[in-house]
């Protein structure tokens, strides 16, 4: 065929490694009718400077799972579509200068194992035996990745195009779209060759996904959360003593990272490509006097070695080789990147039937794994993994243009950093602050940042080291410690009081939401006056969302949910088709929450002067008065005390916070809520509960009601899965943790088999234990059972604890 056809069932913009992953696995799931357009040549844009290199690695367990499906997938298919490949699988050494280096290697290790790789922790004597040519000063050893290597970025995007176009799909070269409008319920994307209607839209135009989703906005989108960095790496001359050893061994040399200094060393033919991310970097198109041209395909900017001079050096030190050869060539070409590095897929947020799949900073190495979760969610509405760490709904309103360059030059700047949990990365911030910001910190906050807004992580007593630096560690110990324990037995055996910005809240009203709610939700809805938990399940009963329901009469509802979750869940609720004179308003800007909670809570709201019904049951909500000033009451606490959360708008939030603090109450941060859930058992969004697992495994049995006559989604399938019985469990286990709680995804083992995960850990205040929250194979979660929890590379002795809370299991105190 030729020319544009007017009508595909999903067009695809932007031909990158990405955009033809994307109709590769469309097609391959037999939505053969789509069409992918390309503005010039494929490989256009980042894709045909790229690097090639094809890790596994990564913290992250959904990025690893798509980096990994990427090297499973380039094995075979140069066969499969027969079009010939250079990928070459030579296994990489990442460098380790630190024990707290060693650890993260160790933790990666673990997961990697239960994903069935087979990575291995080197010593320093053993490094040599893989790379004779480095030099091993500073080395406390080294992880080893048998499955990494590079691969020819313009062939394996050809070969992912022969493959599409086999099964049927279509690919135009210099074809560009110049926009899109919307008629019928259709999109119509617009070429400068014809117009093509189609049912779904996916923006794969990599470092131009900004310029692209302009597009989109007025029919609900928004600025794309990019900007463009320029990344340079050096090709050298070729190397006697690399040919030798590459002929004597038939194969290339293993590819060397140096992550600490920051940067990978990659053998190219019979020389070096090295490859620097500098924290002196540079951002591109991102000041008024630096405009993004219309079209950069196939250009790069001039080298710009100066600021890279360190690194090299010291990428000649560690492999002396390196220094004896002259550099052939230098490539400095554009790179996107998202403000935390990961990148963009998934459904656009705002906009009906609208995907995207850019700003990859790894393309090749993640572009595989890309396509098969965009094609999964566009042709089954739900992906295998739970996908939210490359989710483009977890960015909202904060990340602005400044935002976003700030936090790309600083992720750039620390491309293979260590995320500890302890550490907050500064730049950008802040962006929301709640109404008593300055207040919260005037008592000594150390802020972290929760879809932008400023909440007190702890709080300092003067002389604490707050320093980045104290930070910079996997373990539990530090200057945070003893207040998080201070804070959570003041909360214990007083009364706290965290302020806390940012709930995603939700006024849903109009005749017929309630009925329209019970079939959105597996369980029942609360009285008027009353509130409880709501589980929101995709079609296969895996767990969307949890919000809390606030029934004020018959058909006017609060929903609340987590601040992360804000544009993900008003998309949940809104295109879920609600039905005539129903309204969704979302107010998550105009009030400010308190929890005020310990068993102290009621006297303290009769001394600050209450109007409120004090007596009133345990999630009962009520409009009252503190301090004088209007509110709503909430008896509810996710620290598991006697409490109330006090919801007002943010004028009167001050007034009441400082009557709260007069009355005695102890300011307590985010880390202490943290402990005191896992203790309760509460399960956390996006950690305990997420698409990875059904309602059932999380144990959410008591949320559902099959007997309901509404039907709602995943009702069939929980049905099926409470006959067969749920494969894995949630299970609360107390573990021998050592100087470090179990991090997520901390692989579980019993008699040298993994058996489960954990998903949340922290030490518990209350209980005087290392506390895990855990998925463990269903016939493990019995009360006494013995386990193994595997904390950077330590297997620690651990005991289940079913699923009922650690403290106040029968809830005597959240009840008093």
């Amino acid at each position: 065929m030729s020319g544009v056809p007017t009508t595909a069932r999903v067009v695809i913009i932007g031909g990158g490694v990405v955009g033809v992953s994307s109709l590769y696995h469309l097609a391959r799931a037999g939505w053969t009718d789509c069409v992918l357009l390309e503005k010039n040549e494929l490989t256009a844009g980042s894709t045909w400077h790229a690097a090639g290199n094809v890790p596994t690695f990564s913290t992250s367990w959904s990025i690893m799972n798509m980096q990994r499906y990427s090297t499973e997938l380039y094995r075979g298919l140069g066969q499969a579509v027969d079009y010939p490949m250079n990928y070459h699988v030579t296994g990489s050494i990442r460098l380790a200068h630190s024990r707290e280096r060693m650890q993260e290697f160790e933790r990666a290790k673990g997961m990697g194992r239960y994903q069935g790789m087979d990575l291995e922790i080197l010593t320093p004597g053993e490094i040599r035996d893989r790379y004779p040519f480095i030099e091993l000063h500073d080395l406390k050893g080294a992880l080893y990745d048998p499955a990494d290597g590079d691969i020819d970025p313009a062939q394996l995007t050809q070969a992912l195009a022969k493959g599409a176009r086999q099964m049927g799909a279509r690919i135009l070269r210099f074809t560009p779209a110049t926009g899109v409008s919307r008629r019928n319920g259709e999109w119509i994307v617009h070429t400068e060759k014809g117009d093509i209607a189609c049912e779904y839209v996916v923006n794969a135009a990599g470092y131009y996904a900004q310029r692209v989703g302009e597009w989109f906005i007025p029919h609900g989108g928004r600025r794309v959360p990019m900007m463009v960095m320029s990344h340079q790496y050096l090709l050298s001359e070729e190397i006697p003593e690399v040919e030798e050893w590459s002929r004597e061994h038939g194969r290339k040399l293993p590819l060397l990272r140096d992550v600490d200094t920051s940067y990978y060393l990659r053998q190219e033919k019979n020389g070096f490509n090295l490859g620097p991310y500098e924290p002196n970097c540079r951002a591109h198109w991102a000041t008024p006097d630096d405009p993004m041209p219309d079209d950069f395909s196939f250009q790069l900017w001039s080298d710009d070695l100066e600021r890279i001079e360190d690194i090299v050096m010291d990428a000649m030190a560690r492999v002396p080789l390196l220094g004896k050869a002259g550099i052939s060539r230098v490539i400095n070409g554009p790179i996107p990147y998202a403000p935390d590095g990961n990148p963009l897929i998934g459904p656009m947020p705002g906009v009906p039937n609208a995907f995207e799949a850019c700003v990859f900073t790894f393309g090749i190495a993640q572009g595989g794994g890309a396509g098969k979760v965009l094609a999964e969610w566009i042709t089954e509405g739900a992906t295998e993994w739970d996908m939210w760490s490359c989710d483009p709904r977890r960015f909202t309103d904060h990340a602005d243009h400044d935002y976003c360059v700030a936090k790309g030059m600083e992720v750039y700047g620390h491309e293979y950093a260590m995320h500890f949990p302890w550490h907050e990365w500064p730049a950008g911030r802040p962006k929301k602050l709640s109404p008593v910001h300055e207040r919260v910190a005037e008592l000594g906050a150390q802020f972290g940042a929760y879809n932008g807004w400023e909440r007190a992580n702890w709080f300092a007593r003067p002389g604490d080291d707050t320093s980045e630096e104290a930070t910079l560690t996997w373990g539990r110990a530090g200057p945070w410690e003893p207040r998080i324990r201070e804070e959570a037995l003041a909360v214990r055996d007083g009364v706290g009081v965290l302020d806390l910005p940012g709930f995603s809240r939700f006024e849903l009203s109009g005749p017929g939401a309630a009925e329209w709610l019970l079939g959105r939700i597996a369980g029942a809805l609360p009285r008027a006056g009353r509130m409880n938990l709501g589980y929101f399940p995709d079609h296969r009963g895996r767990v969307l969302s949890e919000m809390t329901l606030m029934r004020h009469d018959e058909d006017r509802f609060t929903l609340i949910t987590a601040a992360a979750a804000q544009w993900h869940d008003r998309e949940l609720l809104e295109r879920a088709g609600m039905p005539e004179g129903v309204t969704l308003t979302d107010r998550t800007r105009d009030l400010d929450t308190l929890i005020v909670t310990g068993p102290e809570a009621r006297g303290l709201f009769e001394t600050v002067g209450t109007e409120a019904d004090l007596s009133l049951a345990w999630l009962s909500h009520q409009p009252a008065r503190v301090a004088g000033r209007p509110c709503h009451l909430a008896r509810v606490s996710f620290a598991g005390e006697l409490g109330w959360e006090i919801h007002a708008a943010n004028a009167d939030m001050p007034a009441i916070y400082e009557a709260v603090l007069k009355a005695g109450a102890r300011p307590f941060g985010m880390w202490a809520l943290n402990s005191l859930r896992i203790e309760k058992g509460y399960r956390a969004w996006k950690q305990d509960l997420s698409s990875d697992y059904s309602l059932l495994q999380c144990g959410l049995d008591r949320f559902i009601r099959f007997d309901k006559p509404q039907d709602f989604p995943g009702k069939q399938a929980l049905l099926a899965e409470r006959e067969r019985g749920p494969a894995k469990r949630f299970a609360i286990l107390t573990v021998d943790a050592g100087e470090a709680d179990a991090p997520y995804m901390s692989t579980i083992w019993q008699d040298g088999q993994i058996v489960g995960e954990t998903t949340s850990g922290a030490w518990g205040y209350r209980v005087n234990a290392s506390v895990a929250l855990a998925m463990l194979r269903s016939d493990l979660v019995g009360p006494g059972t013995e386990v193994e929890v595997e904390i950077y590379g330590e297997r620690r002795p651990a005991v289940v604890h079913g699923d009922r809370p650690l403290w106040d299991p029968e809830n005597t105190r959240l009840r008093a």
